[in-house]
């Protein structure tokens, strides 16, 4: 079965101070990369603190990041592109031929259930079975692919501005996201704040930093944070 790996491959160098300099070169009467370079990590801490509790938060677009995301599955992937500030680029199942190696993403609920386990894995197989076969009858890849399940794995290169991800993060670390999707955006969170602790620090649900806006769906569980 194949396993969810997500690293960050990128980012703009010194997030923060990124960030902090936009926001104050709005106000100073002094070039940008003058700003970069004085500012003191104090003077960048409050700025961004500040930026990220007010919620003026065009400063923070200026910081980007990018992610290599594996172990995935389609049905995963639907969901991900569904966030259109963020650009994506896909393992193609149209250029791309499995015919050796090919992952399935199994949900937690079929895994723990031997009975339906057995079910889900007859089905993959047969799939994968005749796709091969297909394949083998001079069947492009790209119409042999329509036999594959939304279980197949697939693998992404993701990349978000530093607003769209806290965005992101309010949706998809919610106890109410979908399992796999929350796995995801919380391997992303993880990555995210080894550069930027003072940007993501109150990074995820929306129930982190208030109320919960769910209503009557809440989960009623607030959400742990990741230290």
């Amino acid at each position: 079965m194949a396993e969810l790996s997500v690293k960050l491959l990128e980012h703009t160098p010194e997030p923060e101070r990124t960030i902090a300099t936009a926001a104050r070169i709005c106000y100073a009467p002094v070039d940008a990369d003058e700003l970069f370079r004085t500012l003191s990590d104090e003077e960048v801490e409050k700025l961004v603190n500040l930026i990220i509790k007010s919620g003026h938060l065009s400063a923070v677009e200026h910081a980007v990041f990018t992610f290599a995301v594996d172990g995935i599955s389609r049905a995963c992937s639907h969901q991900l592109v569904r966030h259109r500030m963020a650009s994506f680029n896909q393992q193609s199942q149209r250029y791309v031929k499995y015919s050796h190696g090919l992952g399935f993403i199994t949900p937690p609920a079929i895994d723990g259930n031997s009975s339906a386990k057995d079910k889900f894995d007859k089905l993959n197989n047969m799939a994968l079975r005749i796709y091969r076969e297909l394949l083998e009858e001079g069947i492009k890849a790209e119409d042999a692919r329509y036999v594959l399940p939304n279980s197949t794995e697939t693998k992404l290169v993701v990349t978000m501005n530093a607003r769209e991800l806290l965005h992101f993060f309010s949706l998809r670390c919610c106890n109410r996201a979908q399992w796999e999707i929350k796995n995801l955006a919380l391997a992303m969170l993880e990555e995210a704040k080894k550069v930027a602790p003072l940007l993501f620090k109150e990074a995820g649900p929306s129930c982190n930093r208030g109320p919960c806006p769910e209503g009557k769906f809440s989960c009623g569980k607030p959400w742990k944070k990741i230290r």
